[in-house]
């Protein structure tokens, strides 16, 4: 169904090319028929005027000969048409013995004209030109005719062969969307190497040759940055610890714990880069766990569940999550806080200035935060709740509340409804 409707989207490129055919075809058949029209009805007028001119000698030649006088030669300026009269008057003295012609295109008595002056005395002929026009007249209908024909075979089949190259740069475009979306190894059959569209499919697959190579770099590097500073840290975490109590000690602490947290997280984002997680999933009460989670930050955040529904999935990748969203909402938003479970949902919003457009329009990126009213940090953040979402089968979308704040909305799984009173704190 969806191919049939993209086949019949007339803003589509093989229904352009199609009426660049009719268009050329129609420009072809007009210009044909012009010329064969004119060509026609010029030999036409060519053959009448000869015609008549020979016809008015033979009169002339028996009025000399015998003195008679046929029917139908006019002999009488006033039966004369003007423009013919007018004609003969105009000519050149030097030109007295040569006839004028004439089209009266009388579309229902057509005749062409030859006169002259002989003796004082203008002859004239007149050639029925009836057959000819009706002659012309066919020849135009069949050039229409055949033309409209023609026509309706060749737009279909042009719109048809066009399907062809339209398909595939379909699927270059489809391929090229897989890759935007994270699939870098969605790739494009290359047919040929002669034509244009094949030399888009082979740069869209360089080009994800190239992407995934350099994410992979990434991944790789980040995992060896985190487990090269893992060692080391667990030292200065040792050593911080016997260090005697003070303000620099606590400072110092402090930094240590940050240290520790951006470590542990780079080490879980390498790997779920490295697709080497995989969920222990088992049916929980969503309300419980998330209340859990939100008195295990410590943070002031309002929680509201409307029903408590049994989900299958895996509580602790769920707590990373929820902490992760809740967190992020203190650090960079603004109070309150408001954490809602609705059904198999969870929603954490604040009333901060909202995510920055670039978030919304690409995801979270990695150290990145996007603006500066966000506040400060790495951005791992975010990257690390969408990631674990992927994995125990989650949908994660961020949004701007339309009276302001940002807002995170994690669908999960449902099992069955549990009969739990709505409850807040």
């Amino acid at each position: 169904m969806g191919r049939l409707r993209t086949l019949l989207h007339w803003r589509s490129l093989h229904w352009k090319i199609a009426s660049l055919v009719a268009v050329a075809c129609t420009a072809v058949a007009l210009t044909v028929g012009l010329l064969v029209h004119r060509s026609t009805l010029e030999r036409s007028l060519n053959d009448g005027a000869a015609k008549a001119k020979a016809d008015l000698a033979v009169t002339i030649e028996r009025y000399e000969r015998d003195g008679s006088e046929p029917d139908g030669v006019v002999r009488n300026a006033t039966e004369l048409p003007d423009e013919l009269l007018r004609r003969l008057r105009d000519r050149p003295a030097r030109a007295a013995e040569t006839p004028v012609t004439w089209y009266d295109s009388d579309p229902y008595d057509p005749c062409m004209w030859a006169a002259r002056y002989h003796r004082g005395r203008p002859f004239a002929e007149c050639i029925d030109m009836t057959s000819d026009l009706l002659t012309r007249q066919a020849l135009d209908r069949h050039m229409w005719k055949y033309s409209l024909v023609v026509l309706a075979i060749v737009v279909p089949v042009s719109a048809l062969a066009a399907e062809l190259p339209h398909r595939r740069l379909r699927a270059v475009a489809r391929t090229a969307r897989r890759i935007s979306d994270g699939d870098l190894s969605a790739r494009t059959a290359v047919k040929g190497t002669g034509d244009e569209i094949s030399v888009i499919s082979a740069t869209v697959n360089a080009m994800a040759d190239s992407l995934h190579g350099r994410l992979r770099a990434e991944q790789r590097f980040t995992a060896d940055v985190a487990h090269e500073l893992r060692t080391p840290l667990m030292g200065l975490v040792t050593a911080s610890e016997l260090l005697p109590p003070s303000e620099a000690t606590d400072l110092v602490r402090d930094r240590v714990a940050v240290l520790r947290n951006l470590v542990e997280d780079l080490l879980e984002i390498s790997r779920l880069d490295a697709g080497a997680e995989t969920p222990d999933t088992r049916p929980v009460p969503l309300a419980d766990v998330v209340r859990d989670c939100l008195a295990r930050t410590g943070l002031d955040s309002s929680f509201t569940a409307d029903a408590g529904p049994l989900v299958d999935t895996d509580p602790r990748r769920l707590d990373r999550i929820v902490t992760n969203l809740v967190v992020n909402a203190h650090r960079h938003g603004r109070a309150p806080v408001e954490v809602t479970v609705a059904g198999p949902t969870v929603t954490v919003r604040d009333h901060g200035s909202g995510f920055p457009a670039r978030l919304l329009a690409e995801g979270p990126r990695r150290f990145a935060t996007g603006a500066s009213e966000r506040g400060h940090g790495h951005g791992l953040g975010l990257t690390i709740a969408l990631a674990q979402a992927e994995v125990i089968g989650a949908r994660l979308e961020f949004a701007n509340a339309p009276d302001g704040g940002a807002v995170a909305v994690l669908s999960l799984r449902g099992r069955q409804p549990a009969d739990t009173q709505p409850m807040g704190t």
